[in-house]
């Protein structure tokens, strides 16, 4: 009797020592970053690239931990929002657009798959996914195309004076249709997404450097000090000064 190609699947599968062995094809697979979470997003294994790339040597280390331990906040909500929705939903997620560490430990777009995982009762009990640099999908980020030029352009210009009619204009869009687009893309406007790239830079330059909280202010952008440490406080949870204190760089 011949053997349907379900059932040779299957008993190949019985027949695993242990299924986990299959992430680690993705140890040796050049930037693509391979992790596994539970049903609550925490970690509960990542492939080599992915534990490189968040500065993590034990893979042990991962287990337990979420993105807010890695990632800015609003960076971390948007990843646990959409690993919620793909638990929730039980279908996956392809070729969605985020932020993600580039070499340099910058933000930059990445294109993310998720899939939910499950118990062999058929429930879900986490997502697994990959992230990897747009550039080698070209083609299924031609739709995001404004919103990536106009993410390039905040993390290099982020310092200026930049308005959101003007970035519309580089979008060669609307600003009511880029806005969408970035509501769509990180659940926040453009102004907001580029209020959280100059705090993200200010977090950098307080622990990293010696200026001047002040000085600090203008570097990334903001009008003022006082601009600054409002802007700070609500979305960090505690003035620059107490950021910087806190990490034992008591400079002001």
């Amino acid at each position: 009797m011949r053997t349907s190609q379900p059932e040779l699947r299957d008993t190949f599968l019985r027949r695993l020592g242990s299924r986990h062995q299959f992430y680690l094809l993705f140890d040796n697979i050049p930037r693509v970053y391979f992790f596994v979470k539970d049903i609550e997003s925490r970690m509960i294994l990542g492939s080599r690239p992915l534990l490189n790339r968040l500065g993590m040597e034990n893979p042990d280390d991962i287990i337990g931990k979420t993105d807010f331990d890695f990632f800015p906040r609003h960076v971390a909500e948007n990843f646990i929002r959409d690993d919620q929705a793909v638990i929730a939903s039980g279908q996956p997620l392809i070729n969605h657009l985020e932020l993600w560490y580039n070499d340099q430990r910058m933000l930059e777009m990445f294109m993310t798959q998720k899939h939910p995982v499950f118990a062999s009762d058929g429930q879900v009990i986490g997502v697994m996914g990959t992230v990897q640099n747009y550039e080698h999908n070209k083609q299924q980020v031609i739709p995001y195309a404004a919103v990536i030029r106009v993410v390039d352009y905040i993390r290099e210009h982020y310092g200026d004076r930049i308005k959101v009619p003007d970035l519309a204009d580089l979008a060669g869009i609307s600003t009511r249709q880029l806005n969408r687009r970035f509501v769509e893309v990180f659940g926040i406007s453009v102004q907001n997404f580029l209020i959280k790239t100059r705090i993200q830079a200010s977090c950098d330059a307080l622990l990293n450097g010696d200026k001047s909280i002040a000085d600090i202010a203008i570097q990334v952008g903001f009008c003022d000090q006082s601009a600054f440490t409002q802007h700070f406080r609500k979305h960090i949870g505690v003035t620059p000064y107490k950021y910087r204190s806190r990490s034992g760089c008591l400079m002001d």
